[in-house]
């Protein structure tokens, strides 16, 4: 059983910045893809950026030149950079590790975009 765990999430006024990180129980390079997804009140829960086993990425077009997704091999986690944060930014946000059509979750950490 792989273990995700979240951490990073905060209250920031709009405009500013985050750091998400998604540490993993297993080498983060043994996985096809990893991702992260962000469930709003009453909302579905939806991608918000994409990183492959070989380094490709993929955003939500809302987040596009915000948010940066990234891994640090040395500490086995993989990051997202959130930036010129917004109100409707406001969510929990899940880490995802995918291994052939198994899919993993964190329990989530909460990001509140608010002044």
């Amino acid at each position: 059983q792989v273990q995700l765990e979240e951490s990073g999430g905060d209250l920031v006024q709009p405009g500013g910045s985050l750091r998400l990180s998604c540490a993993a129980s297993r080498r983060i390079f043994s996985f096809n893809a990893m991702g992260w997804y962000r469930q709003a009140p009453g909302k579905e829960r939806e991608l918000v950026a994409l990183i492959t086993l070989g380094g490709g990425t993929n955003y939500a077009d809302s987040v596009k030149g915000r948010f940066t997704i990234s891994r640090d091999k040395a500490k086995n986690t993989m990051n997202l950079q959130l930036n010129l944060l917004k109100p409707e930014d406001t969510a929990v946000y899940y880490c995802n590790a995918r291994e052939g059509y198994i899919d993993y979750w964190g329990q989530g950490t909460r990001v509140t975009v608010s002044s």
